[in-house]
């Protein structure tokens, strides 16, 4: 028997992942040895003499790659939270062999055959909603990666899923490295004027672990990079990080513009082998949206109604300035600045007032207390459960009602040098059937927050309080979910769909009721004033235009990389100015360009998918209004969210779903309403 850990029987409690046995030299040898079982499990399948049916074929082949899949989550959650460079390195050979393994599947003959057969004669086989959905999911699968092409077809998409699977991370590994290549030490009390004290001492703590002690130490992590763009008064220096973050791998060591190129083309390619107009239209077949046309004019309807109160949002910036400092000239760089002061002016409260309310801890209980009012679960730390860094915690999940085990929960919140910027929800098992038992899942929330310094604990800005409660909006969908396959249960629903447990959960803070949950003072405890609320309710709705054209202006970015014909891009930078050109509120900076680190579409599933966080908040707008009707804690409407929504996965269509919540369709309108544009 194989000593390797990861091909050993896992023995923690629910046989939670060994992070504390599996080392770099694991990994490979027992990729090699599931792509083996794998394909041994296909070969039973396709050996099989009995005709194709719903359990021989489609559930046995829901099955067949469960080992490898165990082992791939595994790696590709610890390659972008916590990747030393040979376990980064992995990724050139791990990401070819899992695309080897599907494509060898999905481009397989005769296991098309039998699953076409299955298919062809799926209404008289009296399949219940979830099954009938788990046919049509899997033939579809095999359509959309090939199955009905030719032979010679077959072999052009193979390769150039090989060759997408290594230029992904390659264009996320360029980022992080161009990301960590910037660092700033200031040493002049000038030049960090405006920043708050706890921003300093966190400065100060990574100054002196770098070798500079006595100095102050910015990088392009966010939880360093906003803070000094918000209020450092020194402008060149707001100016050089700017400029730093805004080309991170454009041009230079780490340039991404080949890569974009490549990735693109590719895809484009890959669409037209399928049938498809272009990436756009290929990815659209499966969202709510549907095609292209309808994405544009969605988006399109959107920026009427947001455009000129994001001109005026800036000329209010730009007037503001300029009474303040004399600024003749409003630049990027000064914008979140001004926008604070302007803030603090109109509402007399400043970001960093919530700030000591929003110790990462309370915040964290707080989150664990919605999910007890809305949906009746517990949170209980389990030390015993081996995480894969220090910072990790790890918490066994229950119904506090019936004591029934709902599954394992890990957080990992603090920015380090071997995680990839941003938040993120993921799993490393999902909910479902495995080795022929139902099974929880194990859900992992991965964030880059405001650190602890010496002195002082985590203290969260209000905008990293709600993306907590954003990622654990979809750590809810993969808790709750009670579906019987792992390939439609949790978070395995349309990509535009995807957003709506997430962003809902914002909702929860911007409302005292919520609010008092959980912001507390960290130093007397004393709950958030209700006045400090009132302010921050108040605020909302400020540049709620400025921010809605940004979204967009991302949306309709992604939007043009995949629908244009690659043939006719000749240029990253002069693509990106002309497809961007309606939404901008700025004029272009030289040097400066998103599309070499806009890691959510080029390495990160968001490919002709980034309009769904705007697609989503229509829907999440909509239901949360029935919250504000019913309660913001009802338990009815909370149980019909769980119940159609949480607890569903991609059972059914997310329409349907969402009717059976709502008892209509959204109103598109919802949005624009909470944001104040009509």
């Amino acid at each position: 028997m194989s000593t390797n850990p990861l091909l050993q029987p896992f023995t923690n409690k629910d046989q939670a992942v060994p992070f504390d046995l599996i080392k770099v030299e694991h990994y490979l040898p027992a990729l090699d040895e599931a792509v083996k079982v794998a394909k041994e499990n296909i070969a039973k399948i396709k050996a099989n003499t009995a005709s194709p049916d719903f359990e021989n074929t489609i559930v046995a082949l829901e099955s067949a790659s469960e080992l490898s899949d165990k082992i791939a989550s595994i790696y590709s959650n610890l390659e972008v939270a916590n990747a030393d460079e040979p376990l980064q390195a992995l990724a050139k050979e791990i990401y070819p062999k899992l695309t080897a393994l599907s494509s060898d599947i999905s481009l397989d003959d005769e296991i098309f055959k039998r699953v076409k057969a299955v298919y062809d004669k799926r209404t008289s086989l009296n399949l219940n909603k979830e099954q009938t959905r788990l046919l049509e999911k899997t033939y579809l699968a095999f359509t959309r990666n090939g199955a009905l092409l030719s032979a010679q077809d077959k072999e052009t998409l193979r390769q150039i899923d090989q060759e997408l699977s290594v230029l992904g991370p390659k264009y996320s590994e360029n980022v992080l490295k161009a990301t960590n290549a910037f660092e700033m030490v200031l040493d002049k009390k000038d030049d960090v004027d405006g920043l708050p004290e706890g921003v300093l001492e966190g400065a100060a703590a990574m100054a002196e672990s770098k070798g500079h002690k006595g100095k102050w130490l910015f990088n392009l992590q966010i939880p360093s990079y906003l803070p000094f763009m918000t209020y450092a008064h020194n402008r060149p220096l707001r100016e050089k990080m700017w400029r730093a973050f805004s080309s991170r791998a454009y041009k230079g060591e780490f340039d991404n513009q080949e890569t974009v190129l490549k990735i693109v083309e590719l895809r484009n390619k890959r669409a037209k082998l399928l049938g498809f107009e272009s990436h756009a239209d290929f990815v659209l077949a499966e969202r709510m949206a549907k095609d292209p046309k309808t994405v544009k004019e969605f988006l399109n309807k959107l920026l009427s109604a947001s455009k000129a109160a994001g001109q005026k949002d800036v000329a209010e910036i730009a007037d503001f300035a300029n009474k303040l400092d004399g600024l003749v000239e409003i630049k990027p760089w000064d914008f979140g600045y001004y926008s604070e002061k302007l803030k603090e002016d109109k509402y007399a409260f400043n970001e960093e007032d919530l700030r000591p309310f929003f110790k990462l801890e309370n915040v964290v209980e707080g989150v664990f207390a919605h999910a007890r009012k809305l949906y009746g679960l517990t949170f209980k730390e389990n030390k015993n459960i081996p995480v894969y860094h220090p910072e990790v915690k790890a918490y066994e999940i229950y119904e506090e009602q019936s004591g029934k085990y709902m599954g394992l929960f890990y957080t990992d919140y603090f920015p380090r040098e071997t995680k990839k910027g941003g938040a993120w929800m993921t799993q490393f098992r999902g909910q479902g059937l495995i080795e022929n038992e139902m099974k929880r899942p194990h859900v992992s929330i991965v964030c880059n927050f405001t650190k602890p310094t010496p002195t002082k604990p985590s203290l969260l800005t209000y905008d990293e309080v709600r993306t907590l409660f954003h990622e654990f909006g979809h750590a809810l969908h993969g808790i709750l979910s009670e579906c019987t396959y792992q390939s439609l249960s949790g978070t395995s629903v349309y990509w535009d769909f995807v957003e709506l447990p997430s962003q809902i959960m914002e909702n929860w803070v911007g409302e005292k009721e919520g609010l008092d949950l959980f912001a507390r003072h960290y130093e007397t405890n004393q709950p958030m004033p209700a006045d400090l609320i009132e302010k921050l309710k108040a605020s909302q709705k400020f540049q709620a235009g400025y921010m809605s054209c940004r979204q967009l202006q991302f949306g309709m970015l992604d939007m043009a990389w995949h629908s244009t014909d690659p043939g006719a891009i000749k240029d990253v930078d002069s693509f990106e100015d002309k497809a961007t050109a309606e939404t901008r509120l700025f004029p272009r900076v030289e040097g400066a360009n998103s599309s070499c680190s806009f890691s959510h579409i080029f390495a990160g599933g968001y490919s002709a998918g980034y309009y769904s966080y705007k697609w989503a908040e229509v829907l999440d707008a909509d239901a949360f209004e029935y919250f504000k009707e019913e309660g913001l804690f009802s338990p009815e409407v909370a149980k019909k969210f769980k119940d159609n929504i949480l607890s569903r996965g991609g059972t059914e269509h997310p329409m349907e779903l969402y009717k059976k919540f709502r008892g209509r369709e959204p109103d598109p309108n919802a949005l624009l309403r909470r944001d104040g544009l009509i």
